[in-house]
């Protein structure tokens, strides 16, 4: 790893933190570092979930008293389901090739940048949709494979998953989405070291840096404007996608 690649990774692991804790979409950045420094894309996919990991698990913390709050035989059930999803999208990207993948990435990238552009919409057509309140267990086992194969626009997908519940409250469907999230990465993280896909060196300075970033942003976000980040994020999704498609 040259000084360059370091430099390179280091940085947009540090602006996914700051992005992924104050509105999400840091996939955007770590992904295409990683191939750019010239990782195959299986590897980059593998290493890039690695470096957002602590992200999940720090958000989660923060929003300890809303999740105790949830009903546990519900906390159960969705996180054995993520659990579940997770282990499959792992297992699914471990058998893919390389050229495959790289097929495919421009598809998911301009899924996810869609996603995030549209989540609030899709929460609440979901929301609508189901006047149970209670979520589709298929829906929500893909979205976790989605997650385990791809990490792009999860939380936004989780989100509007959980809106299928009847939930309102943005405190605690963050720390939801953060927990699962959480849940299904660590699921997936495993198999892609036990696969031999994470290319530990840069994983772990990117965890760093992703830290570090996370902290940063946990400030900037009260003073950053919503929509002004939201349409960065966008912004760099559609570039990202429009990029892998021409190559």
């Amino acid at each position: 790893m040259t000084v360059t690649d370091a430099a390179l990774l280091a940085g947009a692991a540090f602006l996914a933190g700051v992005l992924n804790t104050v509105a999400g979409g840091g996939t955007f950045l770590t992904f295409p570092a990683l191939v750019y420094a010239g990782l195959p894309p299986v590897a980059a996919n593998a290493t890039s979930a690695v470096a957002v990991f602590p992200g999940y698990i720090a958000g989660a913390l923060g929003f300890a008293r809303e999740i105790s709050a949830f009903d546990r035989r519900r906390l159960a059930e969705i996180g054995a389901i993520t659990a579940v999803g997770g282990l499959i999208g792992s297992l699914l990207l471990l058998a893919s090739s390389n050229r495959a993948f790289r097929a495919i990435v421009p598809v998911l990238l301009a899924f996810a940048t869609l996603s995030f552009a549209f989540g609030e919409r899709l929460e609440r057509w979901l929301s609508s949709a189901r006047a149970d309140g209670r979520p589709s267990r298929l829906g929500l086992l893909l979205v976790a494979i989605y997650g385990g194969y791809f990490n792009g626009g999860l939380g936004i997908l989780l989100l509007a998953q959980l809106s299928l519940f009847g939930m309102t409250d943005l405190n605690a469907m963050n720390g939801l989405k953060n927990l699962f999230s959480a849940v299904l990465t660590a699921i997936a993280v495993v198999a892609y070291a036990a696969g031999g896909a994470v290319e530990w060196p840069k994983a772990l300075l990117m965890v760093v840096a992703a830290v570090a970033g996370g902290y940063v942003g946990a400030r900037l976000g009260r003073k950053i404007p919503k929509p002004i980040l939201r349409t960065g994020i966008i912004a760099v999704g559609l570039v990202m996608s429009a990029v892998f498609f021409l190559k």
